[in-house]
């Protein structure tokens, strides 16, 4: 799933006197990608899909980042 995550450099200028920040991060819904469903895709099993919240592995975005126990700015 991390190819759903991006993340970038925040401009900081020599003379900044304030401490830079973490690496800001923000996640980027698989459905900005696929606007419509194409036949054939894979599907989760019945019970799976009820816990994911969708049927298609495609379409499935976590709502915890990879790095779960590290706290990020936003």
């Amino acid at each position: 799933m991390d190819r759903q995550w991006r993340v970038y450099e925040t401009f900081r200028s020599p003379h900044d006197p304030c401490t830079p920040k973490k690496t800001p991060a923000y996640i980027v819904p698989p459905n900005q990608y696929i606007v419509f469903q194409p036949k054939g895709l894979k599907q989760f099993a019945p019970k799976e899909a009820l816990r994911r919240g969708t049927l298609w592995p495609d379409l499935y975005s976590p709502y915890q980042p990879p790095w779960r126990g590290e706290a990020r700015d936003q």
